[in-house]
């Protein structure tokens, strides 16, 4: 009888990125809980100060949808930024950002991405990663669409495909791996700060289905 093995897929500190997609001031209105996916994405910048990952950020049709919103603190990563970049595909995997971890992060293996919309951009994105076998993690309580009830078919579709669906506290503990860690104690600051935030994500973005 044939055995399946499943992959394990893990996270590790100095192999990973955080991809930020098009999270832009004209379509944020029409997102659902957006302010939502806004409050996980500023949760996982700091995550980043804490943690030392480098973080990437795309803007779909900038002209048409506007620069990304200011209420994410893009400024306070400093060199972590590593750029924003304008597309008109949806995937984030742009040639620009393809040259941008081959030039510049070559050692990556993990992407944990998070933004908008998931079953278009964020959608697109992962598969294109896996393309390029990349490990992708994308966070539930972190992507939306216009419409709700597209989110759960998305994050199945990519689930299907081999994209890990975590969440940003989960993401956050594995790539801290170790609580006798120097930093584990300014991680374990930003999960008490964030817990009412996060948990309203949580119940907003991935409601549980009690009806069975």
């Amino acid at each position: 009888m044939a055995v399946s093995l499943t992959r394990i897929v893990k996270v590790a500190p100095k192999s990973t990125i955080f991809f930020v997609c098009d999270i832009q001031t004209r379509i944020k209105p029409a997102i659902h809980a957006c302010d939502h996916v806004i409050n996980i994405a500023n949760k996982m910048l700091k995550v980043a100060k804490v943690v030392d990952i480098p973080v990437l950020v795309t803007e779909q049709n900038p002209k048409g949808l506007g620069s990304t919103i200011p209420e994410l603190a893009l400024q306070s990563l400093g060199s972590l930024h590593i750029g924003t970049y304008s597309k008109t595909l949806f995937s984030m995997v742009t040639p620009e950002v393809t040259k941008v971890l081959a030039d510049r992060r070559p050692h990556v293996k993990s992407i944990v991405l998070f933004g908008v919309e998931s079953h278009v951009c964020v959608l697109q994105t992962a598969l294109d990663l896996l393309e390029l076998e990349y490990d992708v993690h994308v966070l539930a309580d972190g992507v939306s669409s216009c419409n709700k009830e597209e989110v759960p078919w998305a994050l199945e579709r990519m689930r299907q495909a081999g994209v890990q669906i975590t969440t940003s506290e989960s993401i956050a503990f594995q790539l801290m791996v170790d609580s006798a860690s120097p930093n584990f104690k300014p991680l374990a600051g930003i999960v008490k700060e964030e817990k009412e935030a996060t948990r309203s994500a949580l119940q907003t973005l991935l409601p549980v289905d009690h009806s069975g």
